[in-house]
């Protein structure tokens, strides 16, 4: 990797070889080599300041104030042993996406373990969709589930998000069952 990316040169073989290995965000960076490539590849979050990561957040969730966002943010990023997110980068060094995952010990509808590994959030600009990005998201947030010892990961959607439904499916969940919520104002 080179500065986050993924760095591959092709061999003889068609098999892609990584060539460079070290981290931090990744730049606009294509090796001069010929035959290099650099690829687009998901981020963990280690500041509020994670590139992309608060104005994701702000596109999937615009009605949370960008205060009550930055405390969120803070508050995941102090409980690594409970929350993860991660930030798509494409080559360009542009955050087309990202996930952000709990470990939740309480019960989680259609689960039958816990911890459940739960995907809290996801979201993909509309431009970046449909070309892998919502996929390498959910394998980060796979991998980091299965080294909590997670056998399950679940999620949720709105009934009529059938766009979400769709992406749950092609990444490998089974509808579980539908609630429908109640609450009563207690004075």
């Amino acid at each position: 990797m080179q500065n986050g990316v993924a760095i591959h040169c092709m061999q003889p073989t068609p098999q892609p070889v990584i060539k460079f290995a070290c981290a931090n965000l990744p730049p606009a960076w294509v090796a001069a080599d010929a035959g290099c490539w650099a690829a687009a590849m998901a981020m963990a979050c280690k500041s509020i300041d994670q590139a992309g990561w608060l104005a994701l957040r702000e596109q999937l969730w615009p009605d949370c104030p960008r205060e009550r966002h930055l405390s969120q943010m803070s508050a995941l990023l102090a409980a690594p042993d409970r929350f993860a997110q991660f930030v798509d980068y494409d080559t360009s060094n542009n955050p087309p996406g990202f996930v952000e995952v709990a470990l939740r010990n309480d019960y989680v509808n259609g689960t039958t373990t816990s911890p459940v590994a739960f995907l809290e959030g996801i979201y993909v600009s509309r431009d970046s969709r449909m070309q892998g990005v919502a996929r390498r998201l959910f394998a980060e947030a796979e991998r980091w589930a299965v080294g909590f010892g997670c056998t399950e990961l679940a999620s949720d959607a709105l009934v009529e998000n059938k766009q979400s439904h769709a992406m749950h499916q092609a990444l490998g969940f089974e509808e579980t069952e539908r609630v429908v919520f109640f609450r009563k104002a207690l004075r």
